[in-house]
């Protein structure tokens, strides 16, 4: 076992850990923060994406002890201060971006690297982006129009 220390959604966090134990499986199961998904754990589908210092990580292919003295966002720490959506949020939300929301929180989180990256992206560099994603119920045209309504606010 071994101690970590991680800031996640600006809360400072510490448990023991069992060196193997995956990121994403710490968030869940240790931290109770289940809006991170496990669709695949092969880094696939982009369900567990989160924040690490400000990059989009697959959560599902990082150990939580390599995320030690790390600030981690994720997907409960996207909506504003007063817990309204934030506007990435709230553009999926108006642009029907979600149907059955099992990817939804990998969108999103891809969605805002994105965004920092590229605050006015073309579609094609969002679909771009979204590749690491998979969405089986959308067809991805509302979650693209979702970003570029994001992009434009």
């Amino acid at each position: 076992m071994t101690k970590i220390s991680i800031s996640v959604n600006g809360e400072s966090k510490s448990a023991e850990v069992e060196d193997r134990t995956l990121l994403s499986h710490f968030l869940r199961e240790n931290l109770g923060l289940t809006g991170t998904h496990i669709g695949c754990d092969t880094s696939q589908c982009g369900a567990c994406l989160v924040h690490v210092d400000g990059l989009a990580v697959k959560s599902c292919t990082m150990f939580a002890v390599e995320a030690d003295g790390t600030d981690v966002r994720t997907i409960e720490g996207m909506a504003n201060a007063d817990g309204s959506l934030s506007k990435i949020q709230a553009a999926f939300q108006e642009h029907h971006g979600l149907q059955c929301g099992f990817c939804t929180p990998g969108m999103v989180m891809s969605a805002a690297a994105l965004l920092k990256e590229n605050p006015n992206p073309s579609e094609e560099d969002i679909r771009v982006f979204l590749e690491g994603n998979i969405c089986r119920c959308t067809g991805y045209h509302n979650i693209v129009k979702a970003i570029q309504a994001a992009a434009a606010t």
